[in-house]
């Protein structure tokens, strides 16, 4: 077998026998599906996509990238400095994948309560990749699993060396604050292929999963010059991720929530601007309600469901694996709609800095054994739903939060770029400034903006 027929095997489970038998049907179905899927604003990386060799490679790469660690003694459980800079490197045919840090990624995944069989499912199933092609200013590729719930995003090797560097402080950040908003990195790699230049990419959990009803769509960085994109006709279905200035008269209204939020987003800002990093954004979509959803459900069984969730549950990484906890809807056939809760109550104190100090835990998680540590953590009642860790209900909106892109370092050229921008935009708001600046003005933004 070629390796064309190779790719499709591993991808389909088709010959090249069974292709020639069910071309003509399947690409009136796909056909259909990517008509579908470009009203969205998400293309299909088919037989006629560039892409398309690519994925196929980085599908039969990934794949056999997870079953080494399945196969592998992954039951440690603390890591070393070897695993920290391990690299994995697998020969195919016509192409060579290389995993960076391979069991760090493989025991952050565990703590996500995110099994190596699920994830190699959502990676290498026969569903066709789909690209993702955003109004953001980088050169980055997005590929997206035909379920939708990781994106793939080619790094510079700038960016990954950069990772890799401070991946023990990104893991440590998890477990001090198990609940945090930053995106889930959950795999590096880099793919050499004959007569193209070798692709350096991460794998991340998407903020926005599942999306099937979210409608708006927004990348917050706390600024203003062009920080608009201009909307679509209306009755457009293409999709599209707007900016700080489309925001403006909107808030996000997380009631009792919200104390714990700009707790966290203290936290996590704080962690970026230590890295030294900026232009990070913060991811807002939302989503309505059923009227059904908005009822709370605060009986004591499922407050206990929820709070065995929210310590050694999916979701919480600080244990190794994810508890199973009788009564909780599994994460692949979550149908729980209740409204998620928060252990914070009461009206914010304010520091004299102007940020919330830590505040004791209500009296719905009093089962927990140990609440100092749950307060220190920052920690919330997790909803039993998909994506816990990035998802938040309001009185009448469900709100999908997350931060993403930290990876621009305040270097040299960044400092220039300050200073170029510093004269062109005078007495205006623009993203490139210092790191503590940056971070106190993100948090500043989720203050005004939040009820």
């Amino acid at each position: 077998m070629d390796g064309e027929g190779r790719r499709d095997s591993v991808n389909c489970g088709v010959t090249k026998e069974g292709e020639s038998r069910g071309s003509s049907r399947r690409r009136r179905l796909f056909w259909k599906l990517r008509q579908r899927w470009k009203l969205l604003g998400l293309f299909e990386i088919d037989r006629e996509h560039e892409f398309y060799p690519l994925t196929c490679d980085l599908k039969e790469g990934l794949k056999d990238a997870i079953q080494d660690v399945i196969c592998s003694d992954a039951t440690q459980t603390a890591l070393t400095d070897d695993d920290y800079s391990a690299k994995l490197t697998q020969g195919h045919e016509g192409y060579v994948m290389r995993t960076y840090a391979g069991p760090v990624f493989s025991h952050f995944r565990q703590s996500l309560g995110l099994s190596e069989e699920s994830y190699s499912r959502s990676l290498s199933a026969c569903g066709l990749f789909l690209q993702f092609i955003s109004n953001s200013k980088s050169k980055a590729d997005f590929f997206l699993t035909n379920d939708k719930r990781f994106f793939l995003k080619t790094q510079s090797k700038r960016e990954v060396h950069f990772l890799l560097q401070i991946l023990r402080k990104y893991i440590q950040h998890f477990q001090a604050y198990p609940h945090s908003l930053l995106v889930k990195i959950v795999g590096v790699h880099s793919i050499s292929r004959a007569q193209d230049k070798k692709k350096y990419f991460i794998i991340m959990q998407s903020v926005f999963f599942p999306d099937e009803r979210i409608t708006g769509r927004y990348d917050i960085k706390g600024c203003h010059v062009s920080r608009w994109t201009e909307p679509e006709p209306e009755g457009s279905r293409v999709l599209q991720v707007f900016k700080d200035l489309n925001f403006e008269g909107n808030v996000i209204c997380l009631d009792q929530q919200r104390q714990w939020f700009l707790r966290q987003m203290e936290l996590d800002t704080r962690f970026l601007q230590d890295l030294n990093v900026l232009d990070y954004s913060l991811l807002v979509g939302f989503q309505l309600l059923h009227p059904d959803e908005k009822n709370q459900n605060w009986s004591l069984a499922n407050l206990i469901v929820r709070t065995k969730r929210s310590v050694n549950g999916a979701g919480s990484p600080t244990t190794s694996h994810s508890a199973s906890v009788p009564g909780t809807v599994e994460e692949e056939n979550s149908t729980d709609k209740e409204d998620d809760g928060t252990e914070f109550s009461g009206t914010p104190e304010m520091t004299s800095g102007g940020r919330i100090p830590l505040k004791k835990i209500g009296p719905q998680v009093s089962t927990v054994s140990d609440i100092s540590n749950v307060i220190a953590q920052n920690r919330r009642l997790l909803p039993n739903y998909r994506n816990p860790l990035h998802v938040m209900d309001g009185p009448e909106l469900r709100y999908f939060i997350g931060i993403i892109d930290i990876f621009t370092v305040y270097g040299l050229r960044k400092r220039l770029e300050h200073v170029w921008k510093s004269m062109r935009y005078r007495g205006q708001e623009f993203s490139t400034v210092s790191p503590s600046k940056y971070s106190r003005r993100l948090y500043s933004w989720a203050e005004t903006h939040t009820v």
